[in-house]
């Protein structure tokens, strides 16, 4: 299995106690962030990736998010720009750029440079993003989809053709040569991740396209992926590990309660304070915006349904009780445990792919480094030296 680190680069200070009626405030103030904390966080989450290269994991991952300490990542480009000269040999997943929101011959170009930065590292994720980014950047969530299959058609076609020109509803150029071109031709492997909707799912599959499972259960995931796997049989494809990824929550100690103890303070954190700082989550409020459609969700099976909605309930109201009922069932506690239960999710899903999440919540800087170096001695050969040989979902998918 290949084993990524995905790093949400969190603002690196707790900002419970700004909370007015359980809330964190939307926009949050310019007196609030504090310039020299900022700094301190990206130094510290660089120090860390380059021991994430320097211990063996296959890659690292970082996404783009705006306006808000749940991830300080504003450009993901500028990012892996800065990985590919502090690391050497792990994969830089840019995992995404939003390509609703940018101009995407610029993406095409700095997503080019960066291939050639990296010697051939980059590969490239591409995403709607959420409607937090939307309201920021003053584009329609209605057009969401539109604008990012027409940004994908255009970067994709400034990689791969020696001169082209495109007419778009949005975008149109004449006679371009993109210099320079990808390093990895025709360009960086392109991976999508996708969180429950229909469509993403068929677009994807459509294009032979890897997707990122990230669902907000294990069943949602589940029923993501077998959907995936049908819309890859009709086109005559088969689903295969290659395709599938998996978010993974980890945490190594020395017992499941241990792991609790230390780790749950931020686990309630992320969840109650950052996940939807000035965001919504629900597709029921989504589909009145135009963001996913009435349909979006139907393949979901019946008992998954509720989930699939994505209540902000679920985590905002997220209690100590809570955490300790699902960690039974997570990849926290021994390294044994750990190994085995990412084994496990890997198997299930067939995954041969795993993007783990180490440092939820603004963990300290000493707490993420030493679960990075721990893992990587005690879990990550485990991991690396198991195949998943096949897909449980690529029978059913053909029958």
């Amino acid at each position: 299995m290949k084993i990524f680190v995905f790093d949400l680069l969190p603002y690196g200070e707790h900002l419970d106690h700004l909370k007015v009626d359980n809330e964190l405030p939307y926009p949050l103030a310019r007196q609030y962030c504090d310039p020299a904390v900022a700094a301190r966080t990206y130094q510290e989450h660089l120090e860390a990736w380059e021991e994430i290269d320097r211990l063996g994991y296959d890659g690292l991952g970082f996404n783009e998010h705006h306006t808000s300490p749940y991830g300080l990542m504003n450009s993901p480009n500028l990012m892996a720009s800065a990985a590919a000269q502090r690391t050497k040999r792990c994969k830089l997943l840019i995992y995404a750029n939003l390509l609703p929101l940018h101009q995407p011959l610029r993406l095409a170009e700095e997503l080019a440079m960066l291939d050639c930065m990296s010697n051939g590292r980059i590969i490239s994720g591409f995403a709607r993003g959420i409607p937090r980014e939307y309201a920021v950047h003053s584009v329609a969530m209605s057009e969401s989809r539109e604008r990012f299959e027409e940004a994908y058609e255009i970067i994709t076609r400034a990689w791969r053709e020696d001169v082209f020109s495109f007419e778009g509803k949005f975008s149109s150029y004449k006679d371009i040569a993109l210099w320079p071109r990808p390093l990895q031709q025709p360009g960086p492997p392109v991976w999508i991740p996708v969180t429950s909707s229909r469509e993403s799912l068929e677009w994807a599959a459509a294009r032979d396209i890897p997707i990122t499972a990230g669902g907000p259960t294990p069943g949602v995931r589940a029923d993501s992926i077998r959907y995936y796997a049908k819309c890859l049989a009709e086109r005559g494809k088969r689903v295969t590990p290659d395709h599938i990824s998996l978010p993974a929550l980890t945490y190594v100690a020395d017992s499941k309660q241990q792991a609790i103890d230390e780790y749950a303070p931020y686990h309630l954190y992320f969840n109650r304070t950052l996940y939807s700082h000035g965001n919504v989550t629900e597709n029921s409020v989504n589909r009145n915006s135009g963001y996913v459609s009435a349909t979006s969700t139907d393949y979901v099976s019946a008992e998954n349904k509720k989930a699939a909605e994505r209540s902000r309930d679920s985590f905002r109201k997220m209690t100590i009780d809570d955490v300790t009922q699902q960690a039974q069932t997570m990849p926290w506690g021994t390294a044994d445990e750990v190994a085995q239960r990412l084994i496990d999710m890997a198997e299930k899903n067939g995954a041969g792919t795993l993007l783990l999440s180490m440092n939820r919540g603004a963990m300290p800087h000493d707490m993420f480094m030493n679960q990075i170096r721990r893992f990587a001695k005690e879990v990550l050969p485990i991991l690396q030296a198991h195949e998943v040989k096949v897909s449980p979902f690529a029978e059913t998918a053909d029958a």
